[in-house]
């Protein structure tokens, strides 16, 4: 006979799961926010701009943007990952050799 389900402890750790998420998207955020320096800004700037960029709907400034932001990630992975780990074309690294 099958073992019924505990569809409350299951509900529970989904909303743990979700809490969890939510926390870390919230942490992650304020990361961003200091590494791009936008953290000496006011939260007034900060939030005027954030509320200009969500109502644009020019695409190619949304695209530009996008592409600076990317951009931005890259040059960060690149500055501080060894000199062996980088790769920036997404082939395999090659071993140093003869």
């Amino acid at each position: 006979m099958r073992k019924p389900r505990d569809f409350d402890a299951e509900l529970k750790a989904l909303q743990d799961k979700a809490r969890e998420l939510k926390t870390r998207k919230v942490q992650q955020l304020g990361e961003l926010v200091i590494a791009t320096g936008a953290d000496e800004l006011s939260a007034d700037e900060l939030a005027g701009a954030l509320i200009v960029l969500a109502e644009t709907k020019d695409a190619g400034k949304r695209e530009a943007w996008a592409k600076r932001g990317a951009a931005f990630f890259q040059s960060r992975a690149r500055r501080n990952a060894p000199s062996t780990d980088r790769n920036t074309d997404g082939a395999p690294a090659q071993p140093s050799g003869a």
